[in-house]
């Protein structure tokens, strides 16, 4: 079975557990807590040599970093990648938006506040991502208007990876009060059948059960 090795709280490792459970992909969870340094050990970094989560190890043994890449890895051939090339490239748009706009930004400050509880050091640096990911959330908004989801339709790739930190934005101190939209998509997303929250489980398939049964 895959392995994954990834850490609850982080929303780059949820992205690729809540695919999982859409796809009903069999997993093999592996805690890492990267606040204790536990991603920065030899042995880890023998398997991952930046040091991240998550990490996939595919059943032939070949390892595989970056969230986007496992989506894209676990996604393709599936509903999440739209058979239309643009709409394919738009979704694909939209991801790299979410690691260039939305990560750097929301998620390094849910980091700071909510994993490392550590606000007040971190004031400064708090306050400088301040505006870039309201921008960030703004732009998302302003795509909602005309829009579903992310590029629009069916639940894509780029609709996960942006509802890895963007549903727990409050916790880095962006509240969504002011963008409905969001919140909507966000419910949309939440609703879909598949769906499991952040700090849940990953449920192993019937059809896997049923195989190890035998």
């Amino acid at each position: 079975m895959p392995r994954l090795w990834g850490q609850e709280a982080s929303g780059n490792c949820y992205k690729v557990k809540l695919l999982a459970s859409h796809l009903g992909v069999p997993l093999e969870w592996v805690r890492i807590d990267v606040t204790k340094g536990e991603s920065r050990t030899p042995e880890f970094l023998a398997m991952s040599p930046a040091g991240q989560v998550p990490l996939l190890r595919g059943d032939d043994g070949s390892f595989l970093a970056e969230s986007g890449a496992i989506l894209w890895y676990l996604g393709q051939g599936t509903t999440f990648v739209p058979p239309d090339k643009l709409a394919a490239a738009r979704m694909l748009q939209w991801m790299f938006f979410e690691q260039y706009r939305v990560e750097p930004n929301i998620a390094t400050s849910r980091y700071w506040i909510h994993l490392l509880n550590a606000p007040e050091r971190f004031a400064a640096q708090i306050a400088a991502k301040r505006d870039p990911g309201l921008a960030a959330l703004a732009v998302m908004e302003s795509h909602l208007a005309h829009a579903d989801g992310f590029p629009g339709g069916a639940l894509s790739l780029a609709d996960i990876a942006l509802y890895g930190y963007v549903h727990c934005a409050p916790e880095g101190g962006f509240a969504l009060d002011g963008f409905p939209r969001i919140r909507a998509w966000i419910a949309r997303v939440a609703g879909t059948p598949g769906h499991i929250g952040m700090h849940e489980p990953l449920r192993a398939p019937a059809r896997y059960l049923e195989a190890v049964a035998r």
